[in-house]
C-alpha cells in the first residue's frame, strides 16, 4: 500500500469477477493515494503509459492535453467529462445556473424557478465590476467573500466589507492593451465575489460545510447517483463576524484547518453525514430535516441540468463530483462549489475507509466487468436519483431508520449497509444469469 492506513478487509476480495471477457481489467492511474489502493485491491492489473488500459483514473491535465487526440476502444472508461469545468469552475457554474434559472422562470414560472435560488449573489471580477458595485451600494455593510476561480483548498480567499479592499481589480481591469503589453505584472487574476452567508448553521459554536458525492455516468440522457455517505467539515475556531481575516473561523477546508494550532490529526474536524443527520433530527425533527434534504436534491439535479446541453457527452466518460453545501441557521442549503477532483487523500483511518467504500461502489456502478443489467436503482452506497427524469422510491423500499415515507430515491446520511446489499445484488444477478442459460 502507498500509505500508513490499514487496508479495509473487503479490498483484495472482489465480490465478483474482475475480468473483461477472459482477461483481467487493466487500469492506469495518475494517483498513488486511495484510488490506487482500491484499483489494486479489486484485483485489476496496473499498466504504465498511454497504451493498453481499459480504465484510466486520470488527472485534469491529461484531459486538457491528451484526451482530444487519444483513441479509446468501445469498452474503455475514464473519470472525467471533456468540459467538466462548465460545472466545476466557479465562474462558469454561476453563469450557467443564472442562465438556467431564467430559462426555468420563462418556461415554468417563478415558483419553479425559485427552486434554483440556492447559490449566493455572485459576480465575476473584473468583468462584472460595475454590476457588483451597484449591488454593493444597495447592501452597505454586508460582508462579501472573494475567491479565485481556478484555485482550490482555500487558496486566495478573503473576506471584506469595504470597496477599497478590492480597488486593485478595478485599476488593473481598465488598463489599455498597450499598458498591459508594457506591464511586467501578470494579467489580473479572475475572481468571483459572493455575498457571504453571515448566518451559517453552527454546531458547538463552529461553522461547517458538507461534502456530498454525486456520480454522473451519462449526460444525455442524464443519469446521476447520490452516495449515502459523506462528511461535514468543521472550523477549529468558534464563529465570529468580528474577525473576518481569521481563516480558521471562516474556511472549513481541511487544507486550511490542519494548519491550526489546535488541530488533532487523529480526530480531524469531521462528522459523518449519518452523525449530522441524527443530530439535526434530534434538534429540529424529521420533517425539517426531510425538507432540507429535498432542497439538497434540487441543488444536485438543477445544477446538473443547467449544464446538460453544453456538456460534451461521451460514452467513455463518467464523473465523480464533490459538492460543497453549506447550511444556514434556517436549515436552507446553499451550493458553495462543485469539485471535479474531490480529494481522495485520507486525513485519518476513518476517512480512508469512507473513501475506499466510495471508490469501490463507484467502480461497481461503472461496471467494467459487465455484471449489471442497467436497471438497478441501488448499487452499494449509491442510490439512483435521476435517470432521464426523477427516480421515485418503490413502495417498501425505504431503509432509513426514523424516517417517514420519501418520494425520491435518495437516502443521504442514512445507514449504508452496502456489503449486505452488494452480496444480495450480485447473488440475484448470478441466479438470473443461470436461469437464462438453462
Amino acid at each position: 500500500m502507498s500509505r500508513t492506513q490499514k487496508q479495509p478487509s473487503y479490498l483484495g476480495r472482489p465480490i465478483q469477477k474482475k475480468t473483461i471477457g477472459d482477461r483481467v481489467v487493466r487500469f492506469r492511474t495518475a494517483f498513488s493515494n486511495t484510488i490506487f489502493d482500491v484499483l489494486k485491491g479489486r484485483g485489476w492489473q496496473e499498466v504504465q503509459g498511454d497504451m493498453g488500459w481499459d480504465f484510466y483514473w486520470c488527472d485534469l491535465s491529461w484531459m486538457r492535453e491528451v484526451f482530444d487526440h487519444y483513441y479509446m476502444e468501445e469498452h474503455c472508461r475514464i473519470n472525467h467529462f471533456r468540459n467538466h469545468n462548465e460545472l466545476t469552475r466557479k465562474n462558469l457554474m454561476v453563469k450557467n445556473l443564472k442562465k438556467f434559472r431564467k430559462q426555468v422562470e420563462r418556461e415554468q414560472g417563478k415558483l419553479e424557478a425559485s427552486k434554483c435560488d440556492f447559490f449566493p449573489t455572485t459576480f465575476e471580477l473584473p468583468s462584472e465590476y460595475h454590476m457588483f458595485v451597484e449591488e454593493f451600494k444597495r447592501n452597505l455593510g454586508s460582508l462579501w467573500i472573494m475567491k479565485p476561480i481556478a484555485k482550490a483548498q482555500g487558496k486566495g480567499i478573503f473576506l471584506f466589507r469595504k470597496l477599497k479592499d478590492i480597488t486593485d481589480w478595478k485599476r488593473e481591469s481598465y488598463k489599455s492593451q498597450e499598458e498591459r503589453r508594457n506591464d511586467d505584472k501578470e494579467p489580473v487574476e479572475t475572481y468571483i465575489v459572493q455575498k457571504y452567508i453571515e448566518n451559517p448553521y453552527l454546531i458547538g459554536g463552529k461553522k461547517s460545510d458538507l461534502r456530498v458525492y454525486v456520480l454522473v455516468t451519462s449526460i444525455i440522457p442524464m443519469k446521476a447517483w447520490l452516495y449515502r455517505e459523506g462528511f461535514a467539515r468543521f472550523s477549529n475556531a468558534r464563529y465570529s463576524l468580528y474577525s473576518i481575516d481569521d481563516t480558521y473561523i471562516h474556511l472549513t477546508n481541511v487544507a486550511v484547518q490542519k494548519t491550526a494550532p489546535e488541530y488533532d490529526a487523529d480526530k480531524g474536524c469531521k462528522w459523518s453525514l449519518n452523525q449530522l443527520r441524527r443530530y439535526l433530527i434530534a434538534r429540529h425533527g424529521i420533517e425539517a430535516v426531510e425538507d432540507m434534504l429535498k432542497k439538497m436534491d434540487d441543488i444536485f439535479i438543477y445544477s446538473l441540468l443547467c449544464v446538460q446541453k453544453i456538456m460534451i457527452n461521451d460514452k467513455h466518460c463518467f464523473e465523480l463530483y464533490g459538492y460543497d453545501i453549506m447550511l444556514d441557521d434556517k436549515l436552507k442549503p446553499w451550493l458553495i462549489e462543485t469539485n471535479a477532483s474531490p480529494s481522495l487523500t485520507a486525513s485519518n483511518q476513518e476517512d480512508y475507509e469512507l473513501k475506499c467504500r466510495l471508490l469501490e461502489d463507484t467502480l461497481n456502478v461503472v461496471d467494467m466487468e459487465g455484471r449489471l443489467t442497467g436497471k438497478e436503482k441501488r448499487i452499494g452506497g449509491y442510490d439512483l436519483m435521476w435517470n432521464d427524469g426523477p427516480v421515485t422510491l418503490e413502495e417498501g423500499g425505504l431503509d432509513c431508520m426514523s424516517a417517514p415515507t420519501y418520494t425520491t430515491n435518495t437516502h443521504l446520511g442514512c445507514f449504508n449497509d452496502r456489503e449486505k446489499q452488494l452480496k444480495q445484488l450480485f447473488r440475484s444477478l448470478q441466479m438470473a444469469k443461470k436461469t437464462t442459460t438453462v
